[in-house]
């Protein structure tokens, strides 16, 4: 299966343009790069993965600084929102969403 990602801007309700996301998986005691990538025009990211889906613990780290920069306005407090997470399933798809403000985020497991 695969893992998704995507991100809404709510200070502006709206998706979140270009916000750079790296995904990594961990490998005895340290990540692994897998991909990286941009948000699209709808703030998504289809499929982070490279390859088959492993059972694992990933971590997704989104760049909220440069995505900040790139509006103008105020320096965010929020750089950078990490979110490590465990597959046990590599049947189902992972979606792993993010709500965003310079000041604030949250994040739930989505379908």
């Amino acid at each position: 299966m695969s893992i998704s990602t995507h991100v809404l801007d709510n200070e502006r309700g709206q998706p979140a343009v270009g916000v750079r996301v790296i995904l990594e998986r961990r490998d005895v005691n340290r990540f692994v790069w897998i991909k990286d990538g941009l948000t699209g025009g709808d703030g998504r990211i289809a499929s982070l993965l490279r390859g088959d889906l492993v059972a694992g613990v990933y971590r997704i780290t989104f760049d909220a600084a440069g995505y900040f920069a790139a509006q103008g306005g105020e320096s965010p407090f929020m750089q950078t929102v990490s979110i490590t997470f465990e597959i046990t399933d590599i049947g189902r798809h992972f979606h792993v969403p993010l709500l965003l403000t310079r000041f604030a985020c949250t994040s739930y497991r989505g379908s």
